[in-house]
């Protein structure tokens, strides 16, 4: 569900862009992607919903605060379609509803962990928020 809509959005974007198929399959990866990926594999296997819940709240909470702008609604879609069509997934009612739905979510279930599984989750939390930081401070720099 995640990915559905996505996979095909990136694959078109790479044919558009001339992406090499060695560098879909194999990308050179960035330190903070890297680590991310290690943060969402180390939630999978924790086996804990609650870790999976705060990593995945995160990294889609900052894509639809980041797409779904209201001051920025009057504004026409770049005129690019990797530009335009990466912002419509990302602000539109049924994505709402699911960062909505992650959040409530993980307000749901942290009344049921113990203290420690609410201290693990959050420093789940806590990590993908910095990996997240880092990962744009990257991109920027």
């Amino acid at each position: 569900m995640i990915t559905s809509d996505e996979n095909t959005y990136f694959l078109r974007c790479f044919d558009a862009l001339g992406v090499p198929a060695s560098e879909r399959l194999q990308p050179a990866l960035t330190a903070p992607t890297q680590a991310f990926q290690q943060l969402m594999h180390e939630a999978a296997q924790s086996q804990k919903y609650a870790n999976c819940i705060a990593v995945l709240a995160v990294a889609e909470g900052l894509y639809l605060d980041w797409a779904d702008q209201p001051a920025k609604k009057h504004l026409p879609l770049p005129a690019r379609f990797e530009h335009a069509e990466w912002i419509t997934l990302h602000a539109n009612d049924f994505f709402r509803g699911f960062v909505g739905w992650l959040r409530s979510e993980l307000d749901r279930i942290a009344t049921d962990l113990s203290e420690a599984e609410r201290t693990e989750a959050a420093s789940y939390f806590q990590r993908a928020v910095q990996l997240e930081r880092q990962f744009f401070d990257h991109v920027y720099a």
